[in-house]
């Protein structure tokens, strides 16, 4: 990429930038895994983990951080946003010991042929997990994972752990997809793990942050949509081509709604902190999610097959990002976002 494709690195201090761009420009896809991984130990270091919370008063800063990584690389981006959740999550149940330099995963989905037991141990303030976790993204890179549990209630729960014990197997034969293969997404089978609960039972999913840090997500998607713009903008500059020049134009349309519908939340996050962020989370998601497939529409049809095969950031991201975007619900979180139009008697549309 060249002069023209440098403000996805807004947000980060230009000597990171640098230190995280030069290899990845250089490393194979083999190797990307292990490069990954190294890379976000170097971001933890560095302390650019330190980011404000969600609600804070910077709420933006805290998104540019995490498109700024997002256009990099979004293997890398997906473990980050991940780790520093789980940093948040931690801070907003009033957990401040923490391991130092601990690097953290955050493994919440879960499925009916996956549940874990669990045995809890109040006098130790602990539990005892068996069973197995599916979609455990950087297992193999993180210190520390939270995950999710269900209580004898069928109340959602937290544990945190660490994966340096004997009870913790990862296995890597669950992702076979070619997009984003460098978090190294796996599965944890648990014999009698020890871990500490997080927080109270429903904790996770009721605190004002679950949909601030989904909102997060959409930021990343954003930054690496906003890179594949930045490439297409790069190749057009000694190169006048109308039909290209149009898609340059709809690109720009998608993303400066994206960007504005994201500010427009930080925002409103940082007046409302402790209120329910579901309708502007899903806006902000649903908005950029449009725009980051229109975009990679305009990249392939403006340039037709050279940033898919030719140039590795560009041929990275346009397969990282499909597979990224289908964290969204789609249809789902549509039909949500279109119940809460309907909560207001006056129209939710206006300047």
């Amino acid at each position: 990429m060249n002069s023209h494709a440098n403000h996805h690195h807004l947000g980060l201090p230009a000597s990171i930038a640098q230190r995280v761009t030069a290899p990845l420009a250089q490393c194979s896809q083999s190797d990307l895994p292990d490069l990954v991984g190294e890379l976000l130990c170097q971001l933890v270091d560095d302390g650019l983990d330190a980011l404000p919370l969600p609600g804070e008063g910077d709420t933006l800063h805290r998104w540019r951080v995490l498109a700024a990584v997002s256009g990099l690389d979004l293997s890398l981006a997906k473990l980050f946003e991940a780790h520093t959740d789980a940093l948040s999550i931690l801070a907003q149940a009033g957990e401040d010991d923490l391991p130092h330099l601990a690097v953290w995963g955050v493994w919440c989905a879960e499925s009916p042929q996956a549940m874990l037991k669990v045995q809890a141990l109040p006098n130790e303030n602990r539990l005892l997990l068996n069973g197995e976790k599916h979609w455990c993204s950087g297992a193999h890179v993180v210190s520390h994972g939270l995950l999710s549990y269900r209580d004898e209630q069928g109340r959602s729960c937290l544990a945190a752990l660490d994966l340096d014990q004997a009870g913790v197997e990862i296995i890597d034969d669950d992702w076979l997809a070619v997009g984003m293969a460098a978090t190294r997404t796996a599965r944890l089978r648990l014999k009698n793990a020890s871990a500490r609960p997080v927080g109270t039972p429903d904790f996770y999913l009721r605190r004002p942050g679950f949909w601030q840090g989904g909102a997060g997500i959409a930021a990343c998607w954003f930054g690496a949509a906003a890179a594949l713009a930045d490439h297409l903008r790069g190749q057009l500059v000694q190169r006048h081509d109308e039909h290209a020049l149009a898609r340059l134009g709809n690109t720009e349309c998608t993303l400066h709604a994206a960007a504005q519908c994201l500010r427009t939340a930080a925002r409103w996050i940082d007046s409302n902190p402790t209120a329910d962020a579901m309708r502007m989370t899903l806006r902000a998601r649903l908005t950029v999610e449009a725009a980051a497939r229109q975009t990679i529409d305009d990249i392939g049809a403006a340039l037709g097959p050279r940033p898919y095969c030719a140039e590795r950031r560009s041929a990275r991201l346009l397969a990282d990002l499909p597979v990224f975007l289908r964290q969204s619900h789609a249809g789902r979180d549509l039909a949500q976002l279109g119940t809460t139009c309907l909560d207001t008697e006056q129209t939710p549309w206006q300047l």
